[in-house]
């Protein structure tokens, strides 16, 4: 149940982009069209949840072994830009139609803060293997969807007639303030289902 509660808050109640704000650059920059929202919602996916486990493994097995936890931060940085790097390198040989599909995406992940962001998270919350994962791709759903429904937002945005002062970033400014606010409605969610489950 500890894993459904934690599926559940990473998706809706603290969604990385509208309730903890990080990965706002890709949010804002690549949610003009659904469908490069949707290359970059599994290019994420896909780095977040393999940079979790691999952060996890050097903060465990290198960093705490040894006394290092204060590089933490630069170890971690340095983990994800390589992984990203090793990831392109191998999904070009192995695969090239999947490198094509995520192309100019894997590169613009390694400046993605979500990605360290969740990094550092599930070793603040003192997360198992297992549960780092299941946090870590759940995050990257809940940032798919958020990139996902604001695209779609955005889309719908061109079709209407945008007071002059309004216009630019300002709208958009306002519509991820209206997301974020819509997604606060969830913030019950999480402890109701405590409550109900007696995890509390």
């Amino acid at each position: 149940m500890e894993y459904i509660l934690i599926f559940i808050s990473a998706i809706f109640v603290n969604n990385i982009v509208l309730s903890q704000f990080l990965g706002i650059c890709p949010f804002l920059g690549v949610s003009k069209k659904i469908d490069t929202s949707l290359g970059m919602s599994v290019a994420v996916a896909f780095v977040l949840t393999l940079a979790s486990i691999v952060t996890w493994l050097v903060h465990k097995y290198v960093l705490e072994a040894f006394g290092l936890q204060y590089l933490q931060t630069i170890a971690f940085i340095l983990v994800i830009a390589s992984l990203v790097q090793i990831v392109e390198i191998v999904l070009k040989k192995v695969s090239p139609a999947l490198y094509q599909a995520l192309g100019i995406f894997l590169p613009l992940i390694t400046t993605n803060c979500a990605v360290l962001g969740v990094a550092i998270l599930v070793i603040q919350k003192d997360y198992s293997l297992l549960q780092s994962v299941v946090y870590a791709f759940s995050t990257a759903i809940g940032f798919g969807l958020a990139l996902i429904v604001f695209a779609g937002m955005r889309e719908q945005l061109e079709l209407v007639k945008v007071p002059k002062g309004m216009q630019g970033m300002a709208i958009v400014m306002l519509l991820a303030g209206l997301l974020s606010l819509a997604f606060m409605g969830f913030s019950g969610v999480d402890g109701g289902l405590r409550t109900l489950f007696g995890l509390e």
